[in-house]
């Protein structure tokens, strides 16, 4: 390969990979969640050069191939003459297939161990974690039933090696397990609820979304398992104490623009519709239908021990300071981002699919109004930081109904299953910060008085990319939670336009056996 195809491909799979780990000889020294990069094909060499706070390394690219959804790469450390190999893996989980397997099956049989010695009355069946996508269950979890008499309780859990996202997603599947074990077991035996099997100390986010599960329709048992013991001890999900989550203060954004309104007059000169966003005091990003492409921020000047103004550009991690001697580049990349990104761009073009949320987004935040006539387009945020000890959420769209109730609007551009219980953890945290007053003392909704009702939740996605076990999943969420379901039309890039909506006054009730589909019909109807 040349170094202008090897830059072209390290430029293309990096590009959709914010979230992707770096690996050399199986040690992983980069994420580049927390880390940036630039790719060179200068002097007939292609250089990757990778950098986070802790550490900085250059690495010259021979060769380069995508297996398995990752990115091989032979590559030759700069006064080394011997390459080494360099991987770069989009997803968290690193071990080989065969150890996959290995410790799927080891865990499933601690776990019968286990439920052997706590639950002596109980027999187990149906225990297994083969796959059945019929109905969305894969091999992460261990799935079974337990049974005494006529009652029983579906149960699912998940090894201590899997990803932290996967342990997660427990729920949502545990949820699903529940329902079909109540659809296909004997008409006789009544299967409760469900006991999960979480590994000890990875509980935190699943307790806060069973809070606001419906407790009569189901008993949620939520278990910590020790595989190294087979040990089991119950978690109390209802004893929440306080949440381990704080806001971040709404800078003055009129104030930050004319702070920066030098870098914001050269990067609109060369594409003036662009979306400014204030990020922070002392940052703010330039994104094309949603896409960011560059920031402008203060950077420490080590020469003249003054702050300076400086423009970063470059997608998802990849960052290049813009100056004299790549300006051309930045002239380059925004032409690219105007050819591509558009609503009749070529759709295999990287910069066309990549992150089709934040198109959605941008697109809602322009008139949010289309999406339900009750949400007051005059005052909204995007991306919105709330952190936990866990992770750093950003909520996609916050907004107010025109009677000032604080409304959360969760957007999937594509099928994902777990959109009703990730539209909760965005809820739940703004529930908690809106009762404790915390959104206008720290500068959200100025000169309002909003409204001390809960927050209503708006899941949005296209009608063909919802999943089909959304509706399933709905059923189980708290009767407290004023919830809807958004379908829009599947060209929302040409303009947003609902087809349907359904709103949680209207749900199935639990075991009522309809699907999502005729109800949808007969709203859209309406």
């Amino acid at each position: 390969m040349t170094p202008e195809s090897l830059t072209r491909t390290l430029q293309e799979f990096l590009g959709g990979s914010r979230h992707a780990v770096v690996l050399e000889d199986g040690a992983r020294i980069f994420d580049l969640a927390d880390s940036k990069y630039s790719v060179s094909g200068e002097y007939n060499k292609c250089l990757l050069h990778l950098w986070s706070a802790e550490r900085n390394a250059v690495r010259r690219i021979l060769d380069a191939e995508i297996r398995n959804g990752g990115l091989r790469l032979m590559v030759q450390k700069l006064g080394h003459t011997r390459p080494s190999k360099l991987e770069i893996s989009r997803g968290q989980d690193h071990r080989t297939p065969t150890a996959r397997r290995a410790a799927r099956s080891s865990y499933q049989q601690h776990l019968r161990r286990a439920l052997e010695r706590s639950f002596p009355g109980f027999t187990i069946t149906k225990m297994s974690n083969s796959m059945d996508l019929e109905r969305s269950f894969g091999p992460i979890y261990t799935r079974g039933v337990l049974r005494q008499g006529r009652t029983a309780f579906a149960i699912l859990g998940v090894n201590q090696e899997e990803t932290q996202a996967s342990i997660d997603a427990a729920l949502t599947f545990a949820i699903l397990w529940l329902d079909a074990c109540r659809n296909s077991e004997d008409h006789r035996v009544l299967v409760e609820g469900v006991k999960l099997f979480l590994p000890a100390g990875t509980s935190a986010l699943t307790r806060e979304r069973l809070v606001h599960l419906r407790s009569d329709a189901a008993k949620w048992q939520l278990y910590e398992f020790d595989e190294r013991h087979d040990s089991l001890s119950t978690v109390d999900y209802n004893d929440r104490g306080n949440i381990a989550t704080r806001l971040m203060h709404c800078p003055d954004e009129g104030a930050v623009l004319d702070r920066f309104a030098d870098s914001i007059h050269r990067v609109l000169s060369l594409l003036p519709e662009c979306e400014v966003a204030v990020l922070s005091t002392s940052e703010v990003a330039f994104r094309w239908r949603g896409l960011e492409f560059a920031r402008a921020r203060w950077a420490h000047n080590a020469a003249s021990l003054r702050s300076t103004q400086e423009i970063a550009f470059g997608i998802g991690a990849e960052e290049h300071v813009l100056a004299e001697r790549n300006a051309g580049d930045f002239a380059d990349l925004i032409r690219g981002l105007r050819a591509a990104r558009g609503p009749q761009g070529a759709r295999h073009l990287p910069l066309w699919r990549l992150h089709p949320e934040r198109w959605l987004e941008s697109l809602v935040v322009r008139d949010i109004s289309a999406l339900d006539e009750s949400l007051d387009p005059s005052c909204l945020y995007s991306q919105v930081p709330a952190f936990s000890a866990s992770d750093r959420a950003m909520l996609d769209v916050l907004t107010t109904t025109r009677e000032c109730r604080l409304a959360v609007v969760e957007l999937k551009a594509d099928e994902d299953i777990h959109l009703p219980l990730q539209g909760l953890d965005y809820w739940s945290r703004v529930q908690w910060h809106h009762a404790r007053g915390e959104f206008q003392r720290f500068g959200y909704f100025p000169d309002r008085e909003l409204s001390p009702e809960d927050p209503v939740l708006l899941l949005v996605a296209p009608t063909l990319h919802i999943h089909p076990a959304t509706d399933t999943v709905l059923r189980y969420i708290s009767a407290e939670i004023n919830w809807t379901l958004v379908g829009i039309d599947e060209r929302w890039r040409e303009g947003l336009r609902v087809i349907f909506r359904k709103r949680s006054s209207t749900r199935n009730l639990i075991g009522g056996g309809k699907n999502l589909q005729p109800e949808l019909q007969s709203v859209c109807a309406r």
